[in-house]
């Protein structure tokens, strides 16, 4: 017998993934399953976008990975993840109407670029008689839903945060569907359609450089919940602490399970709530109140920093191109190829600062005390734009995501919406003593200093000449001096803003 006709069939609806590559908690799956109609599960790579910003190296890397992830998921369902590549929206229309969709559903994204484009996504698709439904399965919650008493946005992180969470609760995440009908897709439907993620070429080939980013990251959904659990049986205990010390495992490192959608932060807050107010089974009692407190509630505000950088996203000019304080436009910013090059190669001569540069480079990731003590460096002792900075960051970390990237570094820069003082400048020898005392972390990421005594670990310009020979260590030759001495960097910097003053800035 010939094969059934597809209009004999009940039409699909299609399920476009984006940044919520998940089965669980996914409004947009869950709805496009309730609908009783069989789903298509599409992800689109516009490897060339003309609005919004193409993705990092290293973000590339992790979404081969997480969309595998997410297709072995799919198929062990009895489905797959069908892959376009090609313009959003010439893609997304040609694939609805070429295979009768009926519907098309998708969770909201909230920069300008994207908005727009979903926009025209959204009319386009109407004019064709497709139904397009969508959802919050990103955020707490949603830009336009907190605002000042006379309806503005905040521009303070703690007035926002406050606003946020006053007589709110976030909803409990939903489970995965247990269940998913697929509509089985042709090859022919679409020319968008790809045979295979390699088609994409999204990891490095010639020369593969991510083999530390594969000895440091397990992708995907089950990894995220992995990583949630471990955290919470943890480093949660003592988050508020711990998380300031590079050489220890506090950190929760959620951050690009949250950023790919492994993990929706509904269930992150939900799980270290309901980790807290779990009650041991042997006594009846709840945990103890080390997890509680403090080091819940500053777990809590980081999500919270993360909802405030896509308020800003949403709010505000594109936050990784305008300076958020517009008096900054007028920071006399120098360029210097060669200091720059040294601090992304973390050949600074500033020990704390080369650790977490080598970090990076090896793992895509950075801890946060020293991602600040880093930023700071660059520009406040180079004096380089923050953008400069920024931008290395998207394409190296595997959780630069176009909010927190941005919002974080003018946070440092001083140009940013509750900005920390450009006065405050960083001194990495005394961040290093302070949170590296023994230089654990320093020795992890710069070996060549590794048998330098903790005293001078942080400062080795400053050793005795018998402890360098000692530790085999020749300044300017296995290590560098420093690119620029603190104090003069740190007078160079002051002028410079005070500059904006005198200009009236």
């Amino acid at each position: 017998m010939p094969p059934s006709s597809p209009s004999r069939s009940p039409p699909p609806v299609i399920v476009w993934f984006r940044d919520d590559q998940r089965l669980g908690d996914n409004p947009a799956l869950e709805h496009a399953v309730a609908t009783g109609h069989p789903v298509v599960c599409v992800y689109v790579h516009d490897p060339e976008p003309r609005e919004s910003r193409p993705p990092g190296a290293a973000v590339r890397w992790w979404l081969h990975q997480s969309l595998r992830e997410l297709n072995a998921a799919l198929a062990a369902m009895g489905g797959e993840l069908t892959v376009l590549r090609g313009p959003e929206q010439q893609v997304v229309e040609e694939f609805a109407t070429g295979i009768g969709a009926i519907e098309v559903c998708w969770n909201r994204r909230y920069s300008a670029a994207r908005r727009e484009t979903d926009a025209a996504i959204e009319s386009t698709l109407k004019k064709c008689g497709i139904t397009v439904s969508t959802f919050n399965g990103h955020l707490l919650r949603e830009p336009w839903t907190v605002t000042t008493r006379d309806a503005r946005p905040f521009q303070l992180f703690s007035a926002y945060w406050r606003a946020a969470r006053r007589e709110y609760a976030p909803e409990p995440p939903r489970p995965a569907p247990s269940r998913i009908d697929f509509f089985p897709v042709r090859e022919s439907a679409t020319a968008a359609c790809v045979n295979g993620l390699s088609a994409l070429a999204l990891e490095p080939s010639a020369p593969d450089w991510a083999g530390g980013l594969r000895e440091t990251w397990k992708c995907g959904e089950e990894a995220g919940q992995r990583q949630l659990q471990a955290f919470l049986a943890g480093a949660l205990a003592g988050y508020a602490s711990g998380r300031d010390i590079p050489a220890m495992h506090a950190t929760s490192r959620l951050s690009p399970y949250l950023r790919f959608g492994n993990l929706s932060v509904r269930q992150v807050w939900h799980a270290a709530l309901v980790s807290v107010a779990h009650a041991d089974h042997g006594t009846g009692k709840p945990r103890a109140a080390p997890v509680a407190g403090a080091n819940l509630d500053k777990f809590l505000d980081e999500l919270g920093w993360r909802e405030f950088s896509y308020y800003l996203l949403y709010h505000f000019a594109p936050l990784h191109q305008v300076n958020f304080r517009r008096q900054f436009d007028a920071m006399p910013w120098r360029a210097d190829p060669e200091a720059q090059r040294a601090w992304q190669r973390g050949e600074t001569g500033y020990p704390l600062v080369d650790a977490g540069m080598r970090e990076l480079w090896h793992t895509g990731w950075m801890h946060n005390r020293v991602r600040m003590v880093a930023a700071s460096f660059l520009v406040k002792h180079l004096l380089i734009d923050w953008r400069e900075g920024e931008a290395w960051f998207w394409d190296t970390l595997v959780d630069a995501d176009e909010a927190s990237n941005p919002a974080s570094w003018q946070w440092v820069a001083g140009s940013g919406a509750d900005a920390a003082p450009y006065f405050r400048i960083f001194n990495p020898v005394l961040q290093g003593q302070k949170f590296d005392p023994q230089g654990d972390y320093v020795r992890r990421w710069v070996p060549e200093l590794a048998r330098l005594p903790s005293a001078s670990i942080h400062a080795p310009w400053l050793a005795q000449p018998a402890q360098l020979t000692a530790a085999s260590v020749r300044l300017g030759h296995d290590y560098p001096l420093p690119v620029v001495s603190h104090q003069h960097a740190r007078t160079r910097a002051l002028e410079a803003v005070e500059g904006l003053r005198t200009l009236g800035a």
